[in-house]
């Protein structure tokens, strides 16, 4: 790493004076991310028909995947059918999501549901070490009709049941970089002076640069470090 890549050194006071009017946006940012919340919350909803998916206990109907809940993530899996390591992105951004209890109390489950065949989805899960729930949608529409065909990319969607007539209606979706937004990777390695270190980042002269993702970790680094081998 260049010399050059250091921050300039200042007194406490002027760098404090900086760290005030990087706060200004800071806030400013958090206030505009609070009202596409609240924007988000006045959407209105599609009624989705009664599709229905596999589980790791067999058939199982989209309303049931609630799980008694009334709101659902789903993260749509990317797969490539007959490999052994699936997408690196999907298999590392799920690993974050070990512990969901706290959804419980906001009445919520988060799952997976990817276009791979159940069996594979579930050995793959094993393989990697991964703790969420998976479905598959292999043998429905269901990925196709939410932005996640077969061979298509990943994507997030959430759904709400009406309690009274089991009815389910599509909230919200997003993909790219809107999914990077919910995880806590990229916002954590942000803080860092370095940042990214990513090509397309804007950094001052001198700082560490290197292709996109080419520091994100491959799906063989997951599996050693929390899965088991098959």
């Amino acid at each position: 790493m260049s010399r050059k890549a250091l921050p300039e050194v200042v007194d406490a006071e002027t760098w404090q004076r900086h760290l005030d009017d990087l706060r200004i946006r800071e806030k400013a940012a958090t206030r505009e991310l609070d009202a596409i919340a609240a924007q988000r919350r006045r959407m209105p909803m599609v009624e989705m028909p009664d599709y229905t998916l596999e589980g790791e206990d067999g058939p199982v109907r989209l309303v049931d995947v609630f799980d008694g809940k009334s709101q659902l993530i789903v993260y749509n899996h990317m797969w490539f059918p007959g490999e052994k390591w699936q997408c690196s992105g999907c298999t590392g951004f799920t690993a974050q999501f070990t512990r969901q209890e706290f959804l419980d109390a906001y009445d919520a489950r988060f799952v997976i549901v990817t276009q791979g065949p159940i069996d594979e989805a579930l050995a793959y899960k094993r393989r990697v070490g991964n703790r969420m729930t998976w479905y598959s949608t292999a043998n429905s529409p269901f990925g196709t009709d939410v932005g996640a065909p077969p061979g298509g990319g990943f994507a997030l969607n959430v759904f709400l049941r009406d309690r009274d007539t089991d009815t389910v209606y599509r909230t919200w979706h997003t993909t790219s970089r809107g999914v990077e937004q919910l995880s806590h990777t990229f916002p954590l390695i942000d803080t860092l002076p370095y940042g990214r270190q990513e090509e397309w980042q804007d950094v001052p002269e001198g700082w560490p640069q290197s292709p996109t993702y080419s520091r994100w970790p491959g799906s063989e680094e997951f599996a050693a470090w929390y899965g088991s081998e098959d």
